[in-house]
């Protein structure tokens, strides 16, 4: 829509029509997103803290408010409402307000957006690889037919008027001079599983680690979705145990009173991996401590904080090496400087072959992409 001015003797001016309440609307939705993301998905917590904010900054006036606000949300269906309970202590019936799918879906993209920044969407595939021969999908380039190439990749209609310049309307005949090919190109593919470590130690300290791991997985995922969508991502959290999680729980994702149990997190993440039919695999494991924890056959949980345990680590190398076997390299992302860490780490990847990176809290969404783009090199 439009809106116009006009001006005696400069004609009509035409300039794009922004209503008031969408440009208010668009403003306060980026900070709700992210509170949103701080509080593992609590909508009565993340409108708490816009509320706090606003005392502060005056985000909200008397021409849009905080209710205003929650309104457009529920209007353009972003939250949603569900009675909690049938009777509560007043005797009132009360309602929780949730997230809906469009919510989560936007948080990834928001996600996306902060680390990676706007990417435009690609086309199906788009691996490097060291592959040589027939590739398996158009680029949309073309050249010359050359003797050996599949007669299927002809494109007719740039043929023919090969054949039409070449030859002539009078004496129309196709040759071997006049074909054209379409190139192709291989387009390998990736499956992935993302590792995200919720033992205790991500908040301790006062540093919350797990909201910006939470935010490079919800970047990755959209990432994945948009720019190769034949690519595979899974995502699993580890503490005392290993399980995996569906894509659209990211936002609600907490850590527990958990220790470390690296050696559950890969065998759950190989498990994954064996059944997909992807030839390039990977395994990215995000984490701040050192294997504390481990499984034993009777089924409780050997657990020890203190240092390096030889039986613990020695369970980690074994992974280690049976990934390096099944051709599954490991890239461990350390977001802590512990020492302990470090010095697993080093032997961890020598044992796998893959690689290990320092990155702190700051540039791991950037790491973990540039990461993902060179290991996305078929291996042959």
């Amino acid at each position: 829509m439009k809106g116009i001015d006009f001006e005696f003797g400069k004609g009509f001016t035409f300039s794009k029509y922004v209503p008031k309440d969408i440009a208010h609307f668009d403003r306060v939705f980026d900070v709700f997103k992210d509170l949103l993301t701080h509080t593992s998905g609590d909508i009565e917590e993340a409108f708490e803290w816009l509320e706090t904010l606003d005392n502060e900054y005056d985000i909200f006036n008397e021409e849009y408010t905080l209710q205003d606000f929650e309104d457009h949300l529920k209007k353009r269906g972003y939250i949603k409402e569900e009675i909690d309970n049938e009777e509560g202590d007043s005797g009132k019936i009360s309602k929780k307000k949730l997230l809906t799918g469009k919510l989560e879906s936007a948080l990834r993209t928001y996600a996306l957006d902060q680390i990676f920044g706007k990417l435009k969407k690609s086309g199906i595939g788009n691996h490097r690889t060291t592959k040589i021969g027939l590739g398996d999908e158009r680029d949309g380039e073309q050249r010359s037919y050359q003797y050996g190439d599949d007669l299927a990749l002809i494109n007719m209609t740039e043929s023919l008027k090969n054949a039409q310049i070449n030859n002539g309307i009078s004496d129309l005949r196709l040759t071997e001079n006049d074909l054209i090919v379409e190139e192709t190109k291989h387009k390998s593919q990736m499956s992935t599983v993302l590792m995200i470590d919720i033992s205790h130690s991500m908040i301790l300290y006062g540093e919350d680690r797990i909201t910006p791991a939470k935010k490079v997985a919800m970047a990755l995922v959209e990432l994945i979705n948009q720019k190769y969508p034949k690519d595979t991502i899974d995502i699993i959290v580890f503490g005392n145990e290993a399980w995996p999680i569906k894509i659209k729980d990211l936002p609600y994702l907490k850590v527990g009173p958990y220790h470390t149990n690296t050696v559950a997190g890969l065998d759950l993440a190989m498990d994954i991996l064996r059944r997909k039919r992807n030839t390039n695999k990977q395994i990215f494991m995000i984490t701040d401590g050192k294997p504390s924890c481990v499984q034993l056959p009777n089924g409780e949980f050997y657990k020890n904080s203190n240092g390096l345990d030889d039986m613990i680590v020695g369970k980690c190398l074994n992974k280690a090496t049976q990934a390096r076997k099944l051709k599954i390299p490991i890239t461990t992302f350390m977001i802590a400087q512990d020492p302990y860490l470090r010095h697993f780490v080093e032997i961890f990847t020598a044992q796998n072959k893959g690689k290990a990176f320092l990155t702190g809290l700051s540039g791991l969404g950037q790491m973990i992409f540039e990461d993902y783009e060179k290991n996305r090199i078929k291996r042959i």
